[in-house]
């Protein structure tokens, strides 16, 4: 499986919020940082996912565009979705990752907090 492969079912099995099949693609030892934000292991990514499904209906990955570099893929999407409010979720992110042995071992999610901020209020 080629990384930009691996970038395609990562987020397909996110946006499906298929856990196990998350765990299948990330290493042991994954680690993701959003923002620059603390470190977070993959069960705090699995349970970030899940809240998000819980509150966001219709949620999606849109407009996907892959790179695969030497250590890695950098994929830039759109997130949208249904927030409770009735507002739509509309969220231009850019995610780098490095794959060690053909797993996901580091994930760097960047997305403007500005246009996060409704959907963080409906984690609330």
């Amino acid at each position: 499986m080629t990384n930009t492969m691996l970038a395609e079912a990562l987020f397909a099995a996110f946006e499906a919020g298929d856990a196990e099949a998350v765990r299948g693609l990330c290493a042991s030892d994954f680690v993701a940082r959003q923002n620059n934000s603390p470190r977070m292991d993959l069960d705090t990514v699995l349970g970030f996912s899940a809240a998000v499904l819980g509150v966001v209906e219709h949620f999606r990955y849109e407009d996907a565009v892959r790179s695969e570099t030497s250590s890695g893929f950098v994929e830039e999407h759109r997130v949208r979705g249904t927030l409770p409010d009735g507002t739509e979720l509309d969220l231009a992110v850019c995610v780098v990752a490095d794959v060690r042995n053909g797993k996901v071992s580091h994930l760097r999610e960047y997305v403007d907090g500005v246009a996060a901020a409704p959907l963080l209020d409906a984690l609330q």
